[in-house]
Parts: structure tokens; C-alpha cells; sequence
């Protein structure tokens, strides 16, 4: 059977369909997105709950000419299968294919290039006061989520759109479904009056003839107290003491409540809000009942919504995080967990359960997550503050002078460091090693496998000295056993040998998930060519063992750095410094993450094309030897 999506390669495809025509469209989105998802897995439940809003927008605004910004934008599958893009997304987040992000370069339908949260309506600002000063006429739309809010950069946002007088519409997209339906019908009353276009021009006349003085201010002050007390709903009264008008909510997933709103939305002028109540999920029963799980379900049967279980037999670093947290806030009551919203993607969530007045969830604020994470500390406490790694660049400010000048015992947990794969460029946590090995008073370590990321977890309990950054990988470790493990504390700063050679032909020094990898290329040299290698697990990049990098350099002058992170400034920067005041004509060569973004793709495939695993560095190697 023919479906209406088959003939949309285009918005302008879109906007030639009758309006009646849409919730077809919406619903045939949906279906092509879950059989998509479901082989080719993604952010599949926020992607589900704003598919009327995208299809509304790209149906009564000019894109690409008007610009929409979605924040985070793992909300937009639609967005890409309405503009051109319907084959390639089975290839979404794929090595080669499209990103699961939008992207600049990747269509002029993208007009701004999004990973991180709360961006959106800084963007959207800049577009309009761009539109404005061309003037062009283009309208700037920000889509952002009720849970990227929470991050300060929005209020940031809102603070200066709202003073500034711009054309900007902020389409606040509500999926937390805690609205009173009784009140709701009221909303929607004062909906239909607020946006009538009559209603808003006999507004604009009143209020020019009022002037700027106090009684217009005072004609002001008495509407907006004057509607919250009708509508008794705090995020209109709030958005509009901000300087927005509001307008709301509506039902985001009903596709004629979106298109309505949005054409009588369009024309009017200034900064406004609509507020839409979405579901997280919608259409699709599995993701809607299970909200958390189905942000990003991984493989599943799009009949049935039974989810493909993993075939790795070992545990996830993020599991291992969550247990080892756990146990040792058993032992000691000064253990407190802080994260900015990624509770159970980083296994904080195990701690929630069972001690749920110490662990701490502020939302999508990194940067308040450390600043309350080092005052903490001051008062006594062992805090874990767990950040994805790529997310800990906004609190760059907060780690050195909240907790590294200050000398604050902060335990910083980079979860997802390193090749994250199919999120791509903006989830990489590329440069954790590079952006902080230069602060005074920080440590640095990168565990090898599970039980060693255990240890380390105890070892930084027991530091006082400033910040512990632990930086570990997405995913599986290596397999280790480690629960039956009695804890064990590192000695701070110190290597560890994992293979001793005497008279090594090379000295292979490694962090992390690279140390595994460069154990096998060393025995497989050693098989194949009878060149033998000395591997080091060197674990503390800060502070560096530099006493048993001039042992090993004693026999052997050839090295090289191993690295899941950024060449330049990481831990080849730190032995090619080390070197260097050696002055003992030593050699560091170096595999790691190239000086470029690294584009998606599974982590196998990405750490095979820097050449950080086992065949990558047993070709270094023979190149070398």
C-alpha cells in the first residue's frame, strides 16, 4: 500500500498535503521510526513524543529560510526523515551515515548543530537578532525539552530573550505528563483567546498607548496576577514575569491542536512561549510504560517490543560504578552521589534506591553539580560526583577554582571517557585527560579493567589532597572478576607492569581500555616476529610514575603512548614533557584520537580507525620495529 510519506522529500512536499492530511503523515513517521530503531538502535522515546510538534513546525513555518533549533536534538528523527533524509536514517549513527544529532554540514535543514542540552534558546536568539538586523524576515523557533531546563544556560537564555525584545518562539516541550486535566481544559480556553489575532492586536494598541510609565506597569503587573490566579499553573506566571508572553499548554501530540496554535503563533511578535504536553514514547506502548529504558532501548522486536539482550558476558563500567558506590557508602556515612540527570546511566541509580536521602539528582547542571559537589567536601563529606565526560567541559570553571584551588577531596567520576561510538562528535570524551592534567592539585586515573576501577573508587575515599578524576569507558569491561574482591588502596601516582621484559625491543605505556589491547599486540609481536614489548599500565596520568619511566627507559629508549583520548596535550603530551626534561634522547611515539572530531560509529570500528586496538597496534608496532 502506498503511504503519503513515500511522496515528502521535502518540507515543501509537506506543506502542499491538507492539514487533515498530517496525523497520516505522524503516524507514518512513527511506524517507519520504531522498524528503524528497532535494528538501528537511538534515542527512540523522546524522538516518539515530539514527532506532531516537528511535523507541525515544518508545516506552517518556511524552513530552511525560518530557522528551528532543537536542544540536545536526539528529539529530531522526524525533523530528519521530513527533510530529505528517510533512506538514510537506517543508516542513523552509523559509521558513515547520518549523525543521531543535528548538524550544520549535514543539511541546510539543520540550522544549528546540537549534542549538549540548554542551547537551544541562546541559538535561536542569536537567529533572530541576525533575522532582525538583515531583516529578512525569518522567524527563529527554539524546541527544548521540560528536562533541559534545568540547565543554567537556558535561564541564561530566557533572562536575555526575554529583555531584548527579539521575534523568538520557545516551544517548551512538556513530556512529564503530571498536568491537572481539570485545569486543562481552562488552558486551553485561554488558549484559543490569547493567540486569536484580534485579541493580540487590540493588545499591542493598548499597550502603546499606555506608554512606558507606571500605569502601564501597573496595568501589567495586574493581567499577569490577575491570570495566574485564573490558570494557577507557576510556569506561565513565571515565563512571563521573565518577559514572554505564554501561551499554553496544549496537547504536543495532537497534530491539529500543534498546527493551529503554531499559524496563529506565527505573526504575532516578540518573545513568546507555547507549552505542549507531550509523551515520552507516544504511540508506541513499550516506550511510554517504560520511559527511562526507552530513551535509547538498544536492539528490539518492533512487534512484540521485547528488547534484544546483550551477548557480553561481563559487566558494565557503569554497573560496576554503581555497586562499588554503593558498598562503600555502607561502610562509611560520609559517601554522598551527585549527578546531573544521568542517575541510571551511570549507575547512580543503585545507590537512589537504597539510600536515597545521599544521593543527590540536580538535573542538567553540570556546572552546579561540581560547585555543590566541592562545598560538600568542605563539609565533610566523600562526594562522588558523577559527570559523562564530555559533559564535565561545562564545569571547567567549576572544577579548577570550586574544587582544585580550594584543594576540595572531590571524587570526579568521567564516565563515558574516551570513543563513546554511535553518539558521535559531541559525546566523545575526547579531552578530559588533555583539559585537566594541567590544573595543580588534581589526580588523574584511568582504570585497565573492572576490578581496578574498583580499587580506585576505595583509593580516592582515602585522598585529601584536591580533586580525584577517575575516567573510565562506555560499556563492557574486560571480563574481570572483582565483586568477591576485598578492596584494595593504590599507591597514588604509581604504574603498574603488566608484561616485564628485560631488554624489551620497545616500552609500551597505556591507559585505560587501551592497556588490554597492547598486552595482546605485545604477545602476538612476540609470537609472530620474537620481538619482545614491555607493557605498562601507567593508570595515574596524574601523577605520572615518571620513576618507572626512567626504569624502563634504562634498557630501552623507544616508547609508545597508547591512548583512548586525545593525542595532543594528553598522555603522549605528558611523556613527550617528560622526555624531554630527561634529555636522555628518549623516543615517544604515540597512538590515540587524531587532532578532528571523530565522527560516529560502534567503538570497535572507531578504536580500529585510530589505531588503538590490538591490530592497530601490532601494525604500529611492526612499522616501528
Amino acid at each position: 500500500m502506498e503511504k503519503i510519506l513515500d511522496h515528502i522529500d521535502s518540507p515543501q512536499a509537506l506543506r502542499e498535503l491538507k492539514q487533515k492530511a498530517l496525523r497520516g503523515v505522524c503516524n507514518e513517521i512513527r511506524e517507519y521510526m520504531i522498524d528503524c530503531c528497532s535494528t538501528n538502535p537511538g534515542h527512540l522515546g523522546a524522538s516518539l513524543g515530539a514527532i506532531e510538534l516537528i511535523v507541525g513546525l515544518h508545516y506552517v513555518y518556511n524552513t530552511p529560510k525560518d530557522k528551528i533549533v532543537y536542544d540536545v536534538s536526539h528529539q529530531a528523527y522526524a525533523h530528519k526523515i521530513l527533510t530529505g533524509r528517510k533512506e538514510a536514517f537506517r543508516k542513523n549513527r552509523m559509521k558513515e551515515g547520518i549523525s543521531g544529532f543535528t548538524r550544520m554540514e549535514e543539511s541546510p535543514y539543520d540550522a544549528f548543530g546540537a549534542g549538549h542540552s540548554s542551547t537551544s534558546i541562546s541559538a535561536a536568539l542569536g537567529f533572530a537578532a541576525a533575522a532582525r538586523i538583515k531583516n529578512s524576515g525569518e522567524k527563529a523557533i527554539a524546541l527544548i525539552g521540560d528536562g533541559a531546563l534545568t540547565g543554567g544556560m537556558a535561564y541564561e537564555g530566557l533572562n536575555n530573550a526575554g529583555i531584548g525584545g527579539e521575534d523568538i518562539l520557545i516551544i517548551l516541550n512538556d513530556n512529564n505528563i503530571s498536568i491537572d486535566q481539570g485545569i486543562g481544559a481552562l488552558h486551553n480556553y485561554l488558549l484559543k483567546v490569547t493567540t486569536n489575532p484580534t485579541y493580540n492586536t487590540t493588545k499591542d494598541k493598548v499597550w502603546n498607548l499606555l506608554g512606558e510609565g507606571k500605569f502601564r506597569r501597573f496595568i501589567q503587573k495586574s493581567v499577569r496576577t490577575t491570570k495566574s490566579f485564573f490558570v494557577k499553573y507557576p510556569k506561565g506566571g513565571f515565563f512571563e514575569a521573565m518577559g514572554f508572553r505564554y501561551f499554553g499548554p496544549i496537547d504536543g501530540n495532537n497534530i491539529d491542536e500543534v498546527v493551529d496554535a503554531l499559524k496563529k503563533l506565527k505573526d504575532i511578535k516578540g518573545p513568546k512561549i507555547l507549552h505542549a504536553i507531550t509523551t515520552k514514547g507516544k504511540g508506541y506502548s513499550p516506550a511510554e510504560e517504560d520511559q527511562t529504558t526507552w530513551h535509547a532501548p538498544g536492539l528490539f522486536d518492533a512487534a512484540s517490543g521485547k528488547r534484544t539482550s546483550s551477548k557480553n558476558k561481563g559487566d558494565r563500567y557503569q554497573d560496576v560504578f554503581g555497586e562499588v558506590l554503593l558498598e562503600l557508602a555502607r561502610k562509611d556515612a560520609r559517601v554522598v552521589g551527585v549527578t546531573p540527570a544521568m542517575a541510571s546511566g551511570c549507575g547512580m541509580n543503585i545507590l537512589a534506591e537504597e539510600m536515597p536521602e545521599r544521593f543527590y539528582d540536580v538535573g542538567i547542571a553540570e556546572e552546579h553539580a561540581v560547585t555543590f559537589s566541592a562545598a560538600l567536601a568542605a563539609g565533610g563529606m566523600i562526594p562522588f560526583c558523577n559527570i559523562y565526560s564530555s559533559f564535565a567541559q561545562r564545569a571547567y570553571d567549576q572544577i579548577i577554582h570550586d574544587c582544585a584551588l580550594q584543594k576540595l577531596p572531590v571524587i570526579l567520576c568521567f564516565d563515558r571517557a574516551g570513543l563513546v561510538g554511535e553518539d558521535g562528535a559531541t559525546h566523545h570524551g575526547a579531552f578530559d585527560i588533555a583539559a585537566f592534567r594541567s590544573i595543580p592539585n588534581i589526580c588523574i586515573a584511568a582504570p585497565a579493567d573492572e576490578k581496578e576501577l574498583k580499587n580506585l573508587l576505595y583509593t580516592a575515599t582515602l585522598h585529601k589532597e584536591g580533586p580525584f578524576i577517575i575516567r573510565y569507558p562506555r560499556g563492557f569491561g574486560e571480563g574481570i572478576a572483582w565483586r568477591e574482591s576485598e578492596f584494595e588502596s593504590l599507591p597514588v601516582g604509581k604504574a603498574r607492569l603488566v608484561l616485564q621484559n628485560e631488554a624489551p625491543a620497545i616500552n609500551l605505556v597505556a591507559e585505560g581500555p587501551c592497556v588490554k589491547a597492547a598486552l595482546q599486540a605485545a604477545q602476538e609481536l612476540e609470537k609472530s616476529r620474537g620481538l619482545r614489548a614491555r607493557v605498562i599500565d601507567i593508570r595515574f596520568i596524574k601523577p605520572m610514575d615518571t620513576d618507572c619511566l626512567k626504569k624502563a627507559a634504562e634498557d630501552c629508549k623507544l616508547f609508545l603512548s597508547i591512548e583512548d583520548g586525545c593525542l595532543k596535550g594528553g598522555l603522549y603530551g605528558a611523556l613527550c614533557e617528560w622526555a624531554m626534561n630527561e634529555k636522555n634522547h628518549i623516543q615517544i611515539e604515540s597512538l590515540g584520537l587524531p587532532d578532528r572530531f571523530v565522527e560516529q560509529g560502534t567503538q570497535k570500528e572507531l578504536r580500529r580507525g585510530c589505531g588503538i586496538d590490538c591490530d592497530g597496534i601490532l601494525a604500529k608496532l611492526k612499522e616501528l620495529l
